[in-house]
């Protein structure tokens, strides 16, 4: 099931980020992630448009919208690979005509799901606040 975001998910939500960033982003600093879970916390989600995916009642991932970006698609490492991502776009696109999102150059895991979902390159550039390659992507229905 997916349900919108509530504010008193935030624990659950930043729960799930933390989890799944570990296992994405491993060549992040702890320092930089910190900085930018406290932004999450801080504003990020309280301007965002964000959908939580459930399994019986049990949070398992979520993907946040701001306009037609995915500002974060994250889902807990141990519920990956049966297709909660996958349904958490599809019900994204199904409110966008057009996305578009960033991937860490060494997110490999991650640009191979996008890509094969469809998401085409739009550039490769620096992160401004990691310093990190990443692509930008886009996908138009």
């Amino acid at each position: 099931m997916i349900r919108p975001y509530t504010p008193s998910d935030k624990p659950t939500v930043l729960h799930i980020w933390r989890q799944a960033n570990a296992q994405a982003h491993p060549f992040l600093s702890q320092d930089l992630t910190d900085q930018a879970e406290a932004m999450i916390r801080d504003s990020f989600l309280d301007m965002a448009e964000t959908w939580i995916i459930e399994e019986g009642s049990r949070p398992l991932g979520f993907l946040s919208l701001l306009e037609n970006e995915v500002g974060g698609l994250f889902v807990l490492p141990e519920a990956q690979g049966k297709g909660l991502g996958r349904a958490l776009l599809d019900h994204a696109r199904e409110r966008r005509p057009t996305l578009t999102l960033s991937v860490f150059v060494k997110n490999h895991r991650a640009r191979r799901f996008y890509a094969a979902y469809g998401f085409q390159p739009l550039e490769e550039r620096q992160n401004a606040f990691f310093k990190e390659p990443e692509l930008a992507l886009h996908l138009t229905r």
